[in-house]
C-alpha cells in the first residue's frame, strides 16, 4: 500500500535495516578469514589411526584363549571321561576283569570290594555291590527292590553321566517295603504308568544305578546274596505287558586308555559322550564357548590337525585344570573347610560348582550326597603332613561317647595315597567299623583308639590295627544315614596322630 504502513518485507529492506544487516555480514566475514588463517598456521598432521594389532598378538590372544577354554573343559568334562572309564569296564568290556552286565541288566559282587577292585577310585568296602548301567534312549527302564528289614542298611544310587545323583531309592523312599521305580532319560514324557511308586528323571540318555546292601559280617553274607538276586530290572513295555519300541541305534564304545584319557585325547572321549548329554539351560553360554574350540557333541576331535603352538595351549590348560585342583584340595579340602560330601549331589545342590564336582571325581567317584551319607577324609595328620606310614604310625582316638553318631552305620576305610585303592594286607582288612565295636579293645577311660600303620603293632593289640600301605595313605571316614549331629556340624571328628618315633611295632 502506498500510504499505509510498510510490509514486513519492506521494512527489512528499508536502507537503515539494510545497512545494518550488511555490517553483521561484514564481521562475520572477517571472523571466518582469522578462524582460516589459524587453522591454515597449524602445521601438526591430523591424529593417526590406531594401529591394527599384529598378527602375533593376534596369535598369542587366540592361544590364551584356547588355553583358558581347555582348563574349563577340563574341569568341566572330567567327571564325565572319569565315569566312561567305568561305564566302559563294567558294561562294555566283556574280557575284562571289571565286567559285570550289559546295559539295562544287574550285575551283583557277591563279596565286599578288595584290592582287586580297580574300576571305581576310593571303593567302599562295607556293603556288597550291584551295578546297572541304564540306557534310556529308546525307553525307561523300571526297577524294582524286594522288601528289606530295617536294620539293614541299602540304597540304589541314581547318577547321570554329568555324575549329578538325581535321585535315590532308599528306605525313606519305600519305607522299607517292596517297590518299583520308573527311571526315565531327558526326551520321555509319558504318563506315570500304574504300579510304579514314581518316576525318576535322569539329564542324560546314559545312566548309573549303584546299589549298596549292607553286610554285617562275613556270616551274614548269605543273605545279602538272596537280596541282590531281588533286585530286579526290566523295560518299560515288559512292565506293562506291551510290544518294545524300535530299538535305540547301537553304539561304538571307544576302548578307555587311560593314558590318551589324561591327554589331549581326553577331548575325544568328552565328544563320544557328549552325544548322550543334552544341552541343559543353564548351561548353553558354556556348551557355545566350548564348541568354539571343538568341543561338541560326536565331533571327531583330532589333536594331529592342530598346530604345535595349539597343542601345547591345550595340554597347558589341562595342567592349570589339575593344578586348580591341587590348590582347592591344600586350601579348602585338607583344612576341613569343604567336606566330601559337600562335592556329591544333584545339579540344584551344587548350583553347578564344577570345581566341586571335579574333586569329587578325582576324590572318589560315585560319592553319596551328603543327605544319603557323610564322607570325611583324612589326607593329612593333625600338623598338615601328609599321611605316609613310611614315615611315622598313626592314631586315630575317639573320646568316650564321641564315636559317629549314626542312624545305620560308620566305617574308616584305608586307601593306598598312590592307586586310591584299597591296600593288600595280612588280615584281609580294609576297614574297622561299628559293626565290628564288640570285637575291638576300648581305651581304659571307655573311648577308642585305632592303629593305623604299616608294621603290625603286634599280636595283642592287632584287633584295633587297620594296616597301612608303605608309603603315603589316607583314610575315608563314611557315615551312613548320618544322626543329626554330623549332619548338622556339632559332632566334630577326632585328628589323625602322628606317633613320635620311627614306624614299626
Amino acid at each position: 500500500m502506498l500510504g499505509g504502513k510498510p510490509s514486513l518485507i519492506q521494512q527489512e529492506c528499508s536502507m537503515p535495516a539494510f545497512r545494518s544487516a550488511a555490517l553483521r555480514w561484514i564481521r562475520l566475514g572477517a571472523l571466518l578469514l582469522v578462524l582460516h588463517a589459524v587453522v591454515a598456521c597449524d602445521s601438526r598432521p591430523p591424529a593417526a589411526a590406531p594401529p591394527a594389532p599384529s598378527a602375533d598378538a593376534n596369535a598369542t590372544a587366540h592361544l590364551a584363549e584356547l588355553r583358558a577354554t581347555a582348563k574349563d573343559a577340563y574341569i568341566w568334562g572330567f567327571p564325565i571321561v572319569e565315569g566312561y572309564k567305568t561305564l566302559y569296564q563294567q558294561a562294555v568290556d566283556q574280557n575284562g576283569p571289571n565286567f559285570h552286565a550289559g546295559f539295562n541288566h544287574i550285575g551283583s559282587a557277591a563279596s565286599v570290594a578288595s584290592p582287586a577292585d580297580t574300576a571305581i577310585i576310593t571303593p567302599n568296602s562295607d556293603t556288597p555291590y550291584s551295578f546297572l548301567w541304564l540306557d534310556l534312549r529308546a525307553e525307561p527302564q523300571v526297577i524294582s527292590v524286594p522288601a528289606i528289614e530295617a536294620k539293614r542298611y541299602f540304597s540304589v544310587q541314581l547318577i547321570d553321566l554329568y555324575t549329578f545323583n538325581f535321585a535315590y531309592i532308599n528306605r525313606s523312599a519305600t519305607d522299607g517295603e517292596a517297590a518299583s521305580f520308573l527311571v526315565a532319560g531327558p526326551d520321555w514324557n509319558g504318563e506315570t504308568p500304574e504300579g510304579v511308586r514314581g518316576v525318576l528323571r535322569a539329564e542324560t540318555s546314559l545312566a548309573y544305578a549303584l546299589f549298596r546292601t549292607q553286610l554285617f559280617s562275613p556270616s551274614d553274607l548269605e543273605s545279602v546274596r538272596r537280596l541282590q538276586s531281588k533286585y530286579k530290572v526290566q523295560p518299560l513295555s515288559a512292565f506293562l505287558g506291551k510290544a518294545a519300541p524300535p530299538p535305540a541305534p547301537a553304539v561304538s564304545f571307544p576302548p578307555y586308555d587311560a593314558e590318551k584319557a589324561n591327554g589331549l585325547e581326553f577331548f575325544s572321549y568328552l565328544n563320544f559322550l557328549l552325544q548322550f548329554a543334552p544341552t541343559v539351560p543353564s548351561e548353553t553360554a558354556l556348551r557355545e564357548r566350548f564348541a568354539s574350540i571343538g568341543i561338541e557333541p560326536g565331533k571327531a576331535f583330532n589333536p594331529a590337525a592342530l598346530s604345535a603352538g595349539e597343542r601345547d595351549a591345550m595340554t597347558e590348560g589341562i595342567a592349570d585344570a589339575n593344578k586348580a585342583l591341587e590348590d582347592f584340595v591344600n586350601r579348602e579340602v585338607n583344612t576341613g573347610k569343604v567336606a566330601s560330601a559337600d562335592m556329591f549331589g544333584t545339579r540344584d545342590t551344587l548350583k553347578n560348582n564344577y570345581l566341586y564336582r571335579f574333586a569329587g571325581a578325582k576324590l572318589g567317584i560315585y560319592g553319596n550326597s551328603a543327605s544319603e551319607a557323610d564322607y570325611q577324609g583324612y589326607f593329612v595328620d593333625s600338623e598338615g603332613k601328609p599321611a605316609d606310614a613310611s614315615r611315622h604310625n598313626y592314631q586315630l582316638r575317639f573320646a568316650k561317647d564321641q564315636l559317629p553318631p549314626t542312624d545305620a552305620f560308620w566305617s574308616v576305610t584305608m586307601y593306598d595315597g598312590e592307586s586310591k585303592l584299597l591296600v593288600a594286607n595280612p588280615l584281609d582288612r580294609y576297614l574297622i567299623n561299628s559293626a565290628m565295636l564288640p570285637s575291638l579293645k576300648r581305651d581304659a577311660d571307655g573311648g577308642l583308639t585305632l592303629l593305623i600303620q604299616h608294621a603290625s603293632p603286634g599280636p595283642g593289640k592287632e584287633r584295633n590295627w587297620l594296616p597301612a600301605p608303605d608309603g603315603p595313605f589316607y583314610l575315608m571316614l563314611r557315615n551312613y544315614s548320618p544322626a543329626a549331629a554330623v549332619v548338622d556340624g556339632s559332632w566334630k571328628r577326632p585328628p589323625l596322630q602322628a606317633v613320635a618315633g620311627e614306624p614299626g611295632n
